[in-house]
Formats: structure tokens, C-alpha cells, sequence
């Protein structure tokens, strides 16, 4: 019993460091798992609403990185930077995500690819270093709503990839 209280005084020490968001995406797990990890799919969907991708350089195996620019509806550019910590494909990712690889402020994700019936549910569970960063994620950068947005852009991209699939 005691070991579950510990769990618990745990998950509260980084619950006001934490952002979660899921979604459930009508597809197979495998299909949802390969447009988050291939560039040629990451391309099409990654970011909020209104936001579009160039990427640098990308190479998705543990310890490998995408370094990647995201370009604002209102012209903003924001250098992004990923290093994939560990991989269990269709399964779980972890990451590090930040402007650039010595970037203090970096955040740590950990996305999750659970079948769902015939369906998937994507969960990203993001952890920052503290919680004024959490904070600063949330009021400045919006970071909830990009995520749900960026999550919505995945189900609306693996739909198109479905019913594409469907019609071959």
C-alpha cells in the first residue's frame, strides 16, 4: 500500500509540469504509427491549424533527429528541433523536443498508439523541465489547443489516406 502512495505523491510532483491530449483516430494503429514516423507523411499534417513544415534534415531511429522549421499563418518561423529517445513501433515513442539540441528549455513527450477497436488512440504526454515552462507553453504558445489541432490534422490526414487506400 505504501508503494502505491508513493506512485501517487509522485504523479503529482509532474502533473503541473504536464500537458496530455489523446484523440481516438479512425484507423489501424500501424497506419496512425507510419505518418507519425515517415518525413514524407510528417510533411502533410504536423502543427496547428494554418501552420505548414519545411524539414532540414530527418532520420527516424533511436537517437536520430528531425530538425525542422515551422512556418506561422502570420509568417513566424520557429526552428524545431526532435531527437527520437526510444521507438517500440505502433507502439510508444519517446522524444526530446525543443529549438535546438542544446536548448535548455526542452521538453520531453511520450506518445502512446493504443488500438481502439478498429480504431487508434494517440495519446502525447508532454512533460516540461518546470512549470513555468508548462505555463509559458500554454499561455503563450497555446500549446493545449496546438495540440489538439495538430492531433486533428493527423486524423484528418490518415482519413484521407484511408479513403485513398480504399479507392485502389
Amino acid at each position: 500500500m505504501a508503494e502505491a502512495r508513493q506512485d501517487t505523491r509522485a504523479e503529482s510532483v509532474t502533473t503541473d509540469r504536464e500537458i496530455v491530449i489523446s484523440r481516438v483516430i479512425d484507423a489501424p494503429r500501424e497506419l496512425v504509427f507510419e505518418a507519425f514516423t515517415e518525413v514524407r507523411h510528417l510533411s502533410q499534417w504536423w502543427g496547428p491549424e494554418g501552420f505548414t513544415t519545411t524539414t532540414r534534415s530527418f532520420e527516424f531511429r533511436e537517437g536520430g533527429e528531425w530538425d525542422f522549421v515551422l512556418h506561422g499563418p502570420d509568417g513566424t518561423d520557429y526552428s524545431e528541433w526532435i531527437r527520437w529517445r526510444r521507438i517500440v513501433p505502433a507502439e510508444r515513442i519517446e522524444l526530446l523536443h525543443g529549438e535546438s539540441p542544446d536548448d535548455p528549455n526542452a521538453f520531453e513527450s511520450v506518445l502512446t498508439f493504443t488500438p481502439d477497436g478498429a480504431a487508434t488512440r494517440i495519446e502525447m504526454r508532454t512533460l516540461f523541465p518546470t512549470k513555468e515552462l508548462r505555463d509559458q507553453a500554454v499561455e503563450k504558445y497555446h500549446a493545449i489547443e496546438g495540440g489538439r489541432q495538430t492531433l486533428s490534422s493527423l486524423a484528418a490526414y490518415v482519413a484521407d489516406l484511408v479513403r485513398k487506400g480504399a479507392e485502389n
